[in-house]
């Protein structure tokens, strides 16, 4: 089960010893883990993750090449048309970018919905439904995703905690987790928005 840890902000060099799988940077300004600087040189193993909501396309392209960002989490109401101009982009750049299209779930979810992204990402990314685009602090109904129609690899997100160990251990077990990919981890690990306690988070990767 790979790990993503996002939010990074403040102590991305201490959490990137912990070598998790991807480590995600918001670049959408009304977020408090809003990421701006430069990112620091990371292992070749961990992949950065870029996280925009309904950004222009130009800012989007301008970022991973600044960055060089190995993936893009779009974190709105990005069409389908907006990924495939996206990808197209990238690939003029010669850039192989993975797309991950987040989805927002609370207790019901019309999967048809997925149905024309299927074509234009590699991931989905499936979060809690609330005030803002990820960072609510509590998780969604898992047993939702027993209806998973498809056969996309994706990250299960949305106030995970050490406290959701069990829970994940027993979604794990169940049918309804096969096509999931990773766990993706943020504001139940922090001290402050963008600041991560380093312990918890070696606790949970351990545990995972």
């Amino acid at each position: 089960m790979k790990l993503k840890i996002c939010g990074m902000k403040l102590n991305t060099s201490d959490v990137a010893q912990l070598q998790p799988d991807y480590l995600g940077f918001i670049f959408w300004k009304p977020s408090s883990r809003y990421f701006k600087g430069e990112t620091p040189d990371l292992p070749h193993q961990i992949s950065k993750i870029g996280v925009f909501v309904d950004a222009d396309i130009d800012d989007v392209i301008k970022i991973v090449n600044k960055h060089q960002l190995q993936g893009v989490q779009l974190h709105g109401h990005e069409s389908v048309e907006y990924c495939v101009q996206v990808a197209s982009e990238l690939k003029k750049c010669n850039q192989k970018v993975e797309i991950i299209k987040v989805f927002s779930i609370k207790e019901a979810f019309n999967f048809d919905v997925l149905t024309p992204y299927e074509n234009v990402c590699d991931y989905y990314l499936f979060d809690t439904k609330g005030k803002l685009p990820g960072g609510n602090g509590y998780t969604f109904n898992w047993s939702v995703l027993k209806d998973y129609p498809s056969t996309k690899p994706f990250f299960l997100s949305g106030g995970i905690g050490l406290n959701n160990l069990d829970k994940i251990n027993e979604f794990l077990k169940s049918p309804e987790s096969k096509y999931c990919y990773a766990i993706d981890v943020n504001s139940r690990f922090e001290i402050e928005p963008g600041l991560k306690n380093i312990e918890e988070l070696q606790k949970f990767k351990e545990a995972l």
